[in-house]
């Protein structure tokens, strides 16, 4: 079974970018993500819709549903 989500290193080695980089993102709403357990984690689809519209939303994974 493929893995679903993306921790904030796996993102950035993804995306070419720092992890500074994805933690500024989240903290300014500029990427959709999750929280379990205190942990930040990216669900992988929703992180390819974003990419494909622009990367423009400000949505966490929960408004995205």
């Amino acid at each position: 079974m493929e893995k679903i989500t993306v921790t904030v290193n796996e993102l950035a080695i993804l995306l070419g970018v720092s992890n500074t980089t994805i933690y500024t993102m989240t903290r300014k709403g500029e990427i959709p993500y999750a929280r379990l357990r205190g942990k930040i984690i990216f669900h992988k689809p929703t992180i390819e819709n974003w990419l494909i519209n622009g990367a423009t939303k400000n949505k966490t994974v929960e408004e995205v549903k």
